[in-house]
């Protein structure tokens, strides 16, 4: 079974992307994914890196990352590109160079994301891949999570109610865990 760390691009305590992550970690076998946070990472300093080093918060997703068979990022869209707080957090899990490889070299990654908008997150699924592609990053796109008008798909508690959408994270869940699995960097699954 394949071990996968999801992560979030949305602080906000109501995210329609945190529903997501949580409604493909809640279809999938358990102990599939770990959902991650982001919260407690700073804003990328160099200065800050150079006098005390890699944040503890930084360390320990870079280290849950390295461990995993794959990365979901659930990427909201900010002005017709990914939220800058995910972005930072991708920049800091790139520092220092040398820990590229271990993190995301070769490691399965899927994109997903919710907006209640009409553009399913795409123009921000799509700013993501130079960025996957310069860390060397595996993408599936066996099935793509797009879902516009997320508030229509899930209800106050975070659960989806449109039972097309669900079969769509249920499938795609198990799609991504197989590739996860299949590709895992240095055959550890």
């Amino acid at each position: 079974m394949a071990t996968i760390v999801g992560i979030c691009g949305s602080l906000r305590s109501g995210s329609f992307n945190m529903m997501l992550l949580r409604a493909v970690a809640a279809s999938a076998p358990q102990g599939t994914i770990e959902i991650a946070s982001i919260r407690d990472i700073p804003l990328y300093d160099g200065d800050l890196e150079a006098s005390a080093g890699i944040p503890e918060a930084v360390q320990r997703l870079k280290d849950a990352i390295a461990k995993a068979d794959g990365l979901l990022i659930v990427t909201p869209e900010y002005n017709n590109s990914m939220p800058g707080v995910l972005k930072n957090t991708i920049d800091w899990l790139s520092r220092p160079p040398a820990d590229i490889e271990r993190v995301f070299r070769g490691r399965p990654v899927a994109i997903i994301g919710a907006t209640p908008g009409q553009g399913g997150t795409r123009l921000s699924q799509a700013a993501w891949l130079p960025v996957i592609r310069t860390l060397g990053m595996l993408p599936c796109f066996e099935s793509l999570i797009m879902i516009s008008g997320a508030a229509k798909i899930f209800d106050a508690s975070g659960a989806i109610v449109d039972e097309a959408t669900r079969d769509r994270v249920r499938r795609f869940t198990e799609g991504f865990a197989r590739f996860a699995a299949a590709h895992a960097p240095n055959g550890r699954t």
